[in-house]
């Protein structure tokens, strides 16, 4: 039998409260408490007081990069502490030794799937090293499972703009192919020239019209000084809202007072800041930017490449970490943690129609526990995933 609505009874929000939500066409149509609301042509599923969350949006990761589900390839340490530039050579030799990339970029998404994402924004390379390769893989990857979860392509210059000749050509190209964003990489320490970098980036987003997500690995002073120019030209363009900022570890070196006026200037800016709370740097300040207005969201980064050997895919389990490395203990802030993989990603990709409330987009996650800040600590393994109110995941698998 062909259902045109489902209705979904007893289903716990996250104010503890227990109501019914009806769905149809991939949207809510309508919450509301008190009896059953079942009528003629309804499916009806009873959630026994489980618990409903929106979808998780994970927002930054490498779907060409990872290594996960095929042969165990082992990391290898830079020479010399972290070095971007080495560590890109190391990618560059496993990557060669690697499964195929749909193969990998399959694994990877059907992990994150699983955990409760569904809204993604994955960075792929674009520079003169693979031309539009992986772009062009990772795009029929994204159609494939276009039903299952949404998903922005950063083009993304992992060898540098300036130091890579035929990048900034190739980058446009990109957005024309189908990447949503135009990508960076540390201007000032990769291609040693912020401006000439910075011009390539925004030339391109202004002229395309699309939005901009910059990888800054930078620390101190130097990453701030670079944040503030990458502000400085979100605000000449009109671009509030549309420009993120990823890693900004400097914004973890600095002195409180120094990271309070650059956290004023990215609010005043609309430039969000992108964290996974990575265990060997430095990280945002979550609590000090949110309370300046700052959007903070999170995602996995990496997932067992070649820059760490970690990774789960699971945007709860991230919100765990990003609560345990900030000191989160009280109900609030780990609800704080929780909406950096929520609420706040969704609002920092651009995405309308999400959350829990009418005319949204039904994608939500099911689990059981009392309430967030249980979920954030118990992170519960058995799941149900809903992608426009058809389910598409339980316990860890696809369906």
């Amino acid at each position: 039998m062909t259902f045109s609505q489902t209705l979904f009874t007893r289903a716990k929000f996250p104010d503890g409260k227990l109501r019914n939500v009806t769905m149809s066409g991939g949207r809510i149509t309508a919450i509301s408490t008190g009896g059953n609301d079942a009528g003629d042509g309804q499916e009806i599923i009873d959630l026994a007081g489980a618990l409903l969350l929106p979808g998780f949006v994970e927002g930054h990761i490498h779907l060409d990069t990872s290594f996960y589900g095929g042969k165990w390839i082992s990391h290898k340490p830079c020479t010399n502490g972290f070095d971007v530039h080495e560590r890109v050579a190391f990618q560059r030799q496993n990557m060669a030794i690697a499964e195929p990339m749909d193969v990998r970029a399959r694994k990877q998404l059907e992990l994150c799937i699983a955990h409760g994402a569904t809204i993604m924004r994955s960075h792929v390379m674009v520079d003169a090293s693979v031309g539009l390769t992986s772009l062009e893989t990772i795009l029929k990857v994204r159609e494939e499972y276009r039903n299952l979860i949404d998903i922005q392509l950063v083009a993304f210059p992992q060898s540098g703009i300036l130091k890579s000749p035929g990048t900034a050509d190739l980058m446009d190209a990109a957005i024309g192919l189908g990447a949503d964003l135009v990508g960076g990489l540390d201007p000032a320490s990769f291609d040693r020239d912020v401006e000439g970098h910075l011009n390539v980036v925004f030339g391109i987003a202004e002229r395309r019209g699309v939005g901009v997500d910059i990888h800054l690995h930078d620390a101190g002073t130097l990453g701030v000084f670079t944040i503030e120019q990458i502000c400085d030209r979100a605000s000449a363009l009109g671009m509030q809202g549309r420009v993120a900022v990823s890693h900004a570890y400097g914004l973890g070196d600095v002195s409180a007072d120094m990271a309070k006026r650059t956290a004023e200037k990215l609010a005043g800016s609309g430039v969000s800041i992108m964290t996974n709370a990575p265990g060997a740097h430095s990280f945002p300040p979550v609590v000090l930017l949110r309370s300046a207005g700052v959007t903070v969201f999170s995602g996995s980064d990496n997932i067992r490449d070649s820059w760490w050997p970690y990774g789960d895919g699971d945007m709860l389990s991230r919100a765990m970490m990003i609560g345990y490395r900030s000191g989160f203990y009280t109900d609030e802030e780990l609800e704080a943690a929780f909406d950096v993989v929520t609420a706040a990603g969704a609002k920092a990709l651009g995405i309308e129609g999400y959350g829990l409330v009418e005319g949204a987009k039904a994608d939500f996650v099911v689990l059981e526990a009392e309430h967030i800040p249980h979920a954030v600590v118990e992170l519960p393994k058995q799941r149900s995933v809903y992608k426009g109110g058809k389910l598409v995941a339980r316990d860890g698998n696809l369906i």
